[in-house]
């Protein structure tokens, strides 16, 4: 039986007498409203546990297990609401919209944003978006992290937005980032090309693996190097989620900021004065990754003409720049 703990959240007590059954066929018939595919979505984003750990989708249930769920329901397109909230778009005609996501923006809504995504903004300035994904995601070809600044390519019919995915599976969209590392790195350029797995002990996290995940290929080249930390500039060849911060933080080059691959502790310059308090200034310039997505390039659908569109960096990341160089 199951009971339900808060709005989204269940507790699962596995019953006596229970056969073995994969863990993602036994919580749709657990969970209302659930398919497979949502509870294997909640499962690989590490909001499903047994026993207090995060499992797998292939687990077997067995009697006697305690299982925590968040219930993967996306909210239905009646449920987002459009929001007065400022977009800066870079780029705008009637089949796309090019925009300047702040960092703290989640780009739509999911289990835990509701509100004040780039969905809720969307669908304030326009009525006309891509029905292609799930409710609860109209337009979004791709995304960005919460934290990471930068552009993206909203689509505003199915057509648009089927060409725009084609491309992004075949990498051949031109998207470049602007990131502050942790030290400095070997080589002015190069590449770094693993295979990237989802985190065996935090779902949330992912990790440079020899065996499992997808390849991902980045470019690299430095633009300029100071006491402790390097500008650079960086081209993604694949899209893999976190590509840029787990490559980084998998050759000790973490970036900037970013808490969850640790960026936000001392990697470099530990002899150097006053090291401390200056990192933690910086880090109050900075609280997130200094990671921002400055262009992106693709085939217009409809022109079949190649545009790139630019971005300027945000305030807080030319701030830091001048910090770093003083």
């Amino acid at each position: 039986m199951s009971k339900l703990i808060t709005e989204k959240k269940y507790l699962i007590n596995v019953p006596e007498g229970k056969k073995k059954e994969r863990l993602d066929t036994f919580l749709v018939n657990q969970i209302e409203n659930a398919s497979r595919s949502k509870i294997q979505k909640a499962i690989e984003a590490g909001l499903v546990t047994v026993n207090g750990n995060p499992a797998k989708a292939n687990y077997a249930v067995k009697p006697g297990d305690v299982i925590i769920a968040i219930q993967p329901i996306s909210p239905r397109p009646e449920d987002v609401e459009p929001e007065e909230i400022p977009l800066d778009i870079v780029y705008e005609d009637e089949y796309l919209i090019v925009v300047n996501k702040p960092a703290g923006m989640v780009a739509h809504p999911a289990y835990a944003n509701y509100t004040g995504t780039l969905v809720n903004a969307l669908l304030h300035h326009t009525q006309k978006l891509s029905e292609l994904n799930d409710a609860g995601r109209p337009g979004i070809v791709h995304r960005i992290d919460k934290d990471t600044s930068g552009l993206l390519v909203v689509a505003k019919d199915d057509f648009t937005h089927a060409k725009l995915a084609e491309q992004f599976s075949k990498h051949t969209i031109e998207r470049e980032y602007h990131a502050v590392c942790w030290g400095k790195l070997p080589d002015k350029k190069g590449e770094i090309k693993t295979n990237i797995a989802r985190s065996k002990s935090d779902r949330k996290k992912f990790t440079i693996s020899q065996s499992e995940g997808k390849l991902a290929i980045t470019h690299y080249e430095v633009i300029e190097e100071f006491e402790f930390t390097s500008y650079l500039k960086l081209n993604l060849k694949t899209g893999r989620t976190h590509q840029i911060r787990v490559h980084l933080s998998g050759i000790g080059r973490p970036i900037f900021g970013d808490r969850t691959y640790g960026g936000d502790k001392i990697h470099f310059g530990s002899d150097l004065p006053k090291i401390k308090s200056r990192v933690s200034n910086l880090l109050e310039i900075m609280p997130r990754q200094a990671l921002h997505a400055k262009t992106l390039g693709f085939v217009h659908p409809h022109t079949k003409k190649f545009v790139r569109f630019n971005s300027d960096l945000p305030r807080d990341f030319k701030l830091l720049l001048e910090k770093l160089k003083n």
